[in-house]
């Protein structure tokens, strides 16, 4: 396998795993702290992606990498729309 198809087969696992452990959280609604792992797995997806340079894997692990507060933002926005009555 060559080294530019390996890097990025491991940038999409990195990110996979990121959205991943975001699952039990959002889906299931299971309280989880698996989603911390997001910040040690995703900037290391974005090292890969950048050795290779595909721009949409570094988007997409940036994106993870910031989910925490994306997501935080998505839950206040909503709280504050719906007056706190969800």
């Amino acid at each position: 396998m060559e080294k530019n198809s390996s890097l990025k087969l491991l940038s999409i696992t990195c990110l996979v795993v990121s959205i991943l452990v975001w699952m039990p959280n959002i889906i299931f609604d299971v309280s989880s702290q698996l989603w911390i792992v997001t910040f040690f797995i995703a900037p290391v997806g974005v090292v890969f992606a950048a050795l290779i340079k595909r721009r949409w894997l570094i988007i997409a692990n940036t994106v993870m990498f910031f989910s925490f507060f994306i997501f935080m933002f998505i839950g206040y926005f909503v709280n504050f729309i719906t007056d706190g009555n969800s």
